[in-house]
């Protein structure tokens, strides 16, 4: 099912079963046109192709906290036009969406999630053109919440999963998940939970796709938010059991602790050790996924990036840690974000890899209508199995003037290196963008 489809259907379940709520919410939007010039679109190692790209594009977001309906939403529909016919001109989808419907209150809600994204066909080679593809993760379902007394709750959920990819069939999937959770009030700010899950997954393309499995979790969950400092700590047990195939069963946790020290500076450390597969990674809360705004300054060039997750029906044990400190004055906005990230795939071991990175962001009030951005970002990614090690290095420089209340122009400079040893995977590339931005 194409993800535009996928999508549309979401939406307008849960429009219709709230028609009279859906639209009080806040609704913002920004439209731009741009033109990127890159000399070397293909990433190619000894070909280098220069290309122009004309990218039309929409930023929009929709936010409501009413009483029966909630909605969070982020998006950027992009128009990306080759001009010489070299490659075919593509429309790209980059969202994260989450609505709930409160059919009775305090007793049942009706919940639609959907996250879209642009990921390589192969993510062993260079992000040209015809190396990306759309995908679509879409969550639907019910939850029953039940009263135990004044400080004790619980919720069963019920959940219909549905992921898609518009070239590598084997990432499809259908998902049925079930959960129930016992919630305890520890204090005003300090709440304990006891969780158990079950998830049925089953893959469209079974010839291709891996085996269809069974994925069972149990896990005891600590919340806390204070006015400075807040955690969220996860620990349990997750088994697997795949079909015609041997099933595996390891420890879970997962920990975030955040820190805010002064109002200018904040801290947040987050690590994982768990089961996780490519559609259960692209499922963010829309609060925490970035989507390039053209008017915000933001150096990224156009407005959808290419992912590098590897689009397929593998399941793997993941190990990640990862931290931000953020730094803000009234002309000053600084952050500096390590990485690090190991996947062992359980069933084909070819994707194993270790990733160490960071990236640095910096952005200078040079007027009140004039700010100037630049980035650094780099990545060791040592492919195990594979014997393969790239090294990629990316920065550039970002200014955006806003001239009035609604428009404003961006232009940026972006240069990006890849060093590998694996051949014909090394790359250097130039890309210049200007865009015209008219916001809501």
């Amino acid at each position: 099912m194409p993800a535009s489809t996928t999508l549309a259907r979401a939406l307008l379940l849960v429009f219709a079963a709230a028609p009279g709520a859906v639209w009080a919410g806040k609704l913002d939007y920004s439209l731009y046109m741009g033109i990127e010039h890159s000399d070397n679109i293909t990433l190619s190692t000894t070909d280098p192709i220069s290309q122009n790209v004309l990218i039309p594009g929409l930023n929009f977001t929709y936010q409501q906290q009413g009483s029966t309906f909630q909605a969070n939403v982020l998006g950027t529909l992009e128009y990306r036009d080759y001009p010489g016919s070299r490659f075919d001109n593509q429309t790209q989808t980059q969202l994260a969406g989450q609505a709930n419907w409160t059919v009775l209150p305090q007793r049942l809600d009706l919940s639609v999630e959907d996250y879209a994204a642009v990921q390589p066909v192969d993510s062993l080679a260079s992000n040209a053109p015809d190396n990306q593809q759309q995908t679509n993760v879409l969550s639907v379902g019910p939850t029953l919440h039940l009263q135990f007394g004044e400080a004790m709750r619980g919720q069963a959920e019920l959940r219909y999963i549905n992921s898609y990819a518009s070239k590598v069939s084997e990432f499809n999937s259908s998902r049925g998940v079930a959960a129930f959770r016992v919630f305890r009030d520890i204090s005003p700010t300090d709440q304990l939970s006891a969780n158990v899950e079950t998830q049925r997954v089953s893959f469209e393309n079974g010839a291709d796709a891996g085996p269809n499995y069974t994925r069972n979790e149990g896990f005891l969950r600590y919340t806390s938010k204070l006015a400075r400092f807040n955690a969220d700590v996860l620990v349990g047990w997750s088994q697997l059991s795949f079909d015609h195939a041997s099933s595996d069963s390891s420890p879970m946790a997962r920990v975030t602790l955040g820190w805010q020290p002064t109002l200018r500076s904040a801290f947040t450390v987050s690590g994982s050790y768990e089961y996780a597969d490519a559609a259960q990674d692209m499922m963010l809360t829309p609060g925490q996924t970035t989507l390039t705004d053209l008017g915000g300054g933001t150096v990224t060039g156009s407005g959808i990036s290419t992912g590098s997750a590897v689009i397929d029906s593998q399941v793997y044990l993941q190990r990640l840690l990862e931290a931000t400190y953020t730094f803000n004055t009234e002309r000053w906005t600084f952050s500096v974000a390590p990485v690090y990230r190991k996947l062992h795939y359980l069933n084909d071991p070819t994707f194993d890899q270790v990733g160490r990175g960071g990236s640095l962001n910096a952005t200078y009030r040079l007027r009140p209508t004039l700010l100037l951005s630049a980035f650094a970002a780099g990545e060791r990614l040592e492919y195990q199995t594979l014997n393969r090690t790239d090294r990629t290095l990316r920065f550039g420089l970002d200014l955006n003037s806003q001239w009035t209340p609604h428009w404003s122009w961006h232009a940026s400079v972006i240069r990006q290196r890849r060093n590998s040893n694996a051949v014909g995977q090394s790359y250097r590339e130039t890309q210049i963008f200007f865009g015209v931005v008219y916001r809501r």
